[in-house]
């Protein structure tokens, strides 16, 4: 079952995603600044919305519970109308496929800075650690 939690564990996940609360009451995950995934936190016509390739837009769009999103349409962002619209393994591969689309239009510098400190983090969480008792 897709639920605001698992989906928030999941685009999380994502290396450099972060939240935010936009618009009164909308959870937003983004990267770079740029969303590729948005869930309301109270009751609403739309349980999720995210980016899809044109393919997988034209795909989604004609199951059932699946629309369009509202203002976001243009940029072909889906909307599921229900939780359970697309199972968790579909769901995890789409929201992985919008992270990448949205990752790979940011400017290369904003790119580059992300590759950055990736590489730092490595190398800080790289560090012998000590040993525990037997």
């Amino acid at each position: 079952m897709n639920t605001v939690e698992s989906i928030r564990k999941l685009c999380l996940g994502f290396p450099h995603a972060i939240e935010q609360v936009q618009w009164g009451y909308d959870l937003v995950f983004k990267i770079g600044g740029k969303m590729f995934a948005i869930t309301p936190l109270e009751p609403a016509p739309v349980f999720l919305t995210f980016k899809a390739t044109d393919e997988s837009f034209a795909e989604l769009t004609e199951r059932p519970g699946i629309i369009p999103a509202p203002y976001l349409a243009r940029a072909k962002w889906v909307a599921l109308e229900k939780s359970d619209a697309l199972s968790p393994q579909e769901l995890a591969e789409f929201l992985r496929a919008s992270y990448d689309l949205v990752l790979a239009k940011l400017p290369r510098k904003t790119q580059q800075s992300l590759a950055s400190a990736k590489k730092k983090r490595a190398k800080t969480s790289g560090r012998a650690k000590p040993r525990g008792r037997k």
